[in-house]
């Protein structure tokens, strides 16, 4: 597995007919979730996000689907507010023609999961389509695949998508507490130490599989007749925007 992450995937590089074709293949869309957050002084702020989108691009390159453009918002923003906005969104993608709807968080915290659960509820009540909200590595957690902050895994993730956004001569050499206090604000094992871009290959492709897996499972429980891209064709008069 390679480091570049193909357009073809992602929905907003994507033309019409690109779409209606990857989507007729598999229909299943995959969104990302992050936010703006402190990852260390090596990191970048929008970390979460990036690795989400990443991930999932190298999903969709392997197993199918489409990829949708990274998500900000997140858990601390009003839920009453925020909620439905997911929803209507995910319901758009519903009738977008999709059938399978995986919200994918890079910020591991269980707010983050529950929030996209919520919002799922009522766009998969009727049965026609299904919806998970999961981490990135919710699905393959083992000691190749794991997550952190700022630390090992999650600077192994950026050095191994976007090496030019890692600086570990940030860090210092001196002694850094790895227990998410300031002043370092990193929780795991020191990234100085343990972290390389291979070992961000190696958890991106088993957390990759691992999502793919759920999505073809996921489409393979719906009834036969629910399992196809639902709607004519992406072109105006079936189709708009989402």
């Amino acid at each position: 597995m390679d480091n570049t992450l193909s357009r073809e995937v992602q929905m907003q590089f994507m033309r019409p007919s690109q779409l209606e074709q990857a989507a007729r293949r598999f229909p299943v869309v995959y969104v990302p979730f992050g936010l703006i957050e402190w990852h260390g002084r090596h990191l970048p702020l929008g970390n979460d996000a990036l690795k989400a989108h990443a991930i999932l691009v190298k999903c969709a390159e392997q197993f199918g689907g489409v990829v949708y453009p990274p998500i900000w918002f997140h858990s601390a923003f009003n839920q009453a507010y925020l909620v439905p906005v997911l929803t209507e969104l995910f319901d758009r993608l519903k009738r977008t023609g999709f059938r399978v709807i995986i919200g994918v968080s890079g910020h591991n915290m269980q707010q983050q999961i529950d929030m996209i659960e919520e919002a799922l509820k009522p766009v998969v009540a009727d049965g026609t389509v299904r919806g998970i909200g999961l981490w990135e590595v919710t699905l393959s957690r083992c000691e190749e695949s794991g997550t952190d902050h700022a630390a090992k895994w999650e600077t192994s993730n950026m050095m191994f998508f976007y090496p030019d956004r890692v600086d570990l001569s940030e860090l210092g050499d001196g002694e850094l507490n790895l227990d998410m206090k300031p002043p370092s604000g990193i929780g795991g094992l020191d990234p100085r130490k343990h972290a390389s871009a291979e070992v961000g290959r190696r958890n991106v492709e088993l957390a990759a599989a691992a999502i793919g897996r759920k999505a073809r499972e996921l489409l393979e429980s719906l009834p036969p007749d629910q399992r196809d891209f639902s709607i004519k064709g992406i072109s105006p008069g079936c189709w708009w925007f989402v």
